[in-house]
């Protein structure tokens, strides 16, 4: 008991860290998303090392290493997961908070759907019925928007991809989050030295605070990170992913009450039947692992 309610508390602070970065990368927006980016992929780089070196992990990424076929997953995590960090940056900076929590409300739809196309796994009726009304709320708030939710859907297909990928890699998120951001950091390292030399660094001319605001893009990455991990070998795997609910529920919470992003009634509805498609898909999960549960149970 004492391990799941740690695990609770653990799964609860990682999902509420994520939940609330937009604040965080508001506090940036004198920078362009592509600097921010370039900062936070070399910030978090040294920062999962000495993770790696503290959690004594350094055999199981020798063995990543050394092997190609996880390693080139994980270099191609490193490009899905920098698309989906960029995009996010964006977003807060040009005023999207709203549609951002958007696709992380879908890309649990959208895993089910890339389960379907890509490992031919057969859906439930009930599963279809979700993913049904999960487009209907793309159509709905398209109508609303004038144009497709184009950040929401970045998201979650970079996202939904990243985790497919990260499944096929089988490596640990901390060891696996080195290997991504090592990847990705000669182009970053590169991105900050040219913004340099043209005198186009904002985040080393805007003062002390400002820089050591972007440093600490390597803690906020690596932190949640790590608290997550920690949920995940204490409590089961459908409860880390109703916590996943969490992170969406605050950014959509920050994007209508801090940033006051404006929501139509319209918007609303197309809101309400994601949810309802959640709902549909959470019932059915929990449903199908009871059934499981017994059957199993009766052997």
């Amino acid at each position: 008991m004492p391990d799941q309610r740690s695990g609770f508390l653990f799964g609860f602070g990682a999902y509420f860290l994520w939940g609330v970065f937009p604040l965080y990368w508001r506090l940036l927006d004198h920078s362009g998303a592509v600097e921010v980016l370039a900062h936070r992929i070399v910030w978090s780089l040294l920062s999962i090392l000495l993770l790696v070196f503290a959690l004594r992990r350094t055999a199981q990424l020798r063995a990543i290493l050394g092997d190609r076929r996880r390693l080139s997953a994980l270099v191609i995590a490193s490009a899905l997961i920098s698309v989906n960090w960029g995009t996010y940056i964006w977003g807060v900076h040009n005023g999207y908070v709203v549609e951002m929590s958007l696709g992380y409300f879908i890309t649990p739809l959208f895993s089910v759907l890339l389960g379907v196309l890509l490992l031919k796994e057969r859906l439930r009726t009930t599963q279809w019925v979700a993913i049904g009304i999960a487009f209907a709320a793309v159509v709905v708030l398209t109508i609303e928007n004038g144009r497709p939710p184009y950040v929401a859907l970045v998201l979650a297909f970079s996202f939904g991809f990243y985790g497919f990928t990260k499944k096929k890699a089988n490596a640990g998120a901390v060891e696996g989050m080195a290997i991504e951001s090592a990847a990705a950091v000669p182009l970053a390292l590169a991105m900050i030295v040219a913004l340099g030399i043209r005198g186009d660094s904002t985040v080393t001319s805007n003062g002390t605070a400002y820089f050591l605001l972007a440093v600490l893009a390597g803690p906020v990455t690596a932190i949640p990170l790590l608290m997550f991990g920690a949920a995940a070998t204490r409590i089961s795997m459908t409860a880390l992913g109703l916590l996943n609910y969490v992170a969406p529920i605050m950014q959509l919470a920050i994007g209508v009450l801090v940033f006051r992003e404006p929501m139509s009634n319209l918007r609303w509805a197309g809101f309400a039947l994601v949810w309802v498609a959640l709902v549909v898909l959470t019932v059915d999960g929990l449903t199908q692992r009871r059934r499981v549960a017994v059957l199993a149970a009766t052997v």
